[in-house]
């Protein structure tokens, strides 16, 4: 048996809460005008949120009630000081994604086993459950506060499929109230978790240094895009070159991320796969990608004409819908579940 370890953050997290606020204004411009062009930045930290990139949009936006909305949301004070810094996409990579190339150059990757119902690394998908109830219980329980993480160190077989979990790290924010009992109402939570995959967990680490009472952005600063491998699949497959929040369809950082997943999903089911990895890259303004390569457990796939055409910026955000997609949900928990 071997060990490996995967991580999760929750949605209070600093990172996350700079993505969330990126993918909340996106969304706004994108139900307002469906080809807003984004990719919006944020830095927040000690009272000032600094949000800044490029927006080109015929919508009209407050980000100011944006970003404090998505604050209120998460369970944090409003009381920031906003710094809107956003400028125009510039009209030297508009022209070329105005005939459908790429916005930007890159490799992405998808990825699917056959692990779970949701083609994820069983460890995966019990953080993903994890950082949803814990959210839930923080909304019940006002001991329980918004920022925190956990992961998961595995016991794994030679075909790495988890056995048991040697241990089990937990650091949530609290008030330091009746700390026994959020901790035993920690573990119960993580039990009724994984006893539906009948895994043992041999050690629990909760809030190893002894105390979390001061998190969020009064804890430590947060920056969009910085948990990209949690984004992604947690370490469980390879990661591209580009985060996801903030960005509109036409930045095949993400959507070529979504097809990724998609392709690798699909050949994993038709082909009886055990496990599928997808990479594409793009050059910017060019339509056609520049290579499309398949890896899974019986070797590698050789994609014909057809797929290339399929993973087309244009025909990428049209399969997917990608224009009518709330990304503010996906920021929160995970982008692929």
């Amino acid at each position: 048996m071997k060990l490996y370890s995967n991580e999760i953050v929750f949605r209070g997290h600093p990172d996350k809460v700079c993505d969330q606020i990126s993918d909340a204004i996106l969304d706004e411009c994108l139900k307002h005008d469906k080809y807003s062009r984004c990719g919006i930045e944020v830095v927040g930290g000690k009272g000032k949120i600094f949000i800044t990139g490029e927006v080109t949009s015929n919508a009209d936006i407050d980000v100011e009630v944006i970003t404090k909305r998505v604050l209120s949301d998460i369970g944090y004070n409003t009381d920031y000081e906003v710094i809107n810094n956003l400028g125009k996409q510039s009209n030297d990579i508009s022209q070329g994604v105005d005939i459908g190339g790429a916005g930007d150059n890159g490799m992405m990757f998808g990825y699917a086993c056959n692990d779970t119902v949701q083609c994820l690394p069983t460890a995966m998908v019990i953080l993903q459950e994890l950082s949803k109830k814990y959210d839930e219980l923080r909304k019940t329980d006002n001991r329980f506060k918004p920022d925190g993480k956990s992961q998961i160190t595995g016991l794994y077989d030679t075909n790495f499929k988890l056995l048991e979990i040697k241990t089990f790290t937990i650091c949530y924010q609290n008030t330091e109230e009746q700390r026994n009992e959020t901790d035993n109402l920690i573990k119960d939570l993580v039990e009724n978790i994984v006893s539906k995959y009948n895994i043992k967990i041999h050690e629990y680490l909760i809030n190893p240094t002894g105390k979390f009472e001061i998190g969020g952005f009064e804890g430590d600063a947060g920056l969009t895009g910085r948990k990209i491998v949690v984004d992604s699949y947690q370490s469980f497959a390879n990661v591209g070159g580009g985060a996801f929040s903030g960005k509109d369809p036409s930045k095949v950082d993400r959507s070529g991320a979504y097809k990724a997943r998609e392709i690798a999903k699909r050949l994993l089911k038709f082909k009886n796969l055990k496990w599928c990895e997808v990479q594409l890259s793009y050059a910017i303004g060019i339509d056609h990608p520049l290579a499309i390569y398949i890896d899974c457990n019986e070797g590698t796939i050789e994609p014909d004409e057809r797929l290339y055409d399929e993973c087309k910026p244009a025909n990428i955000i049209k399969d997917l819908r990608l224009r009518d997609i709330k990304y503010e949900e996906l920021a929160r928990f995970g982008h692929f579940s």
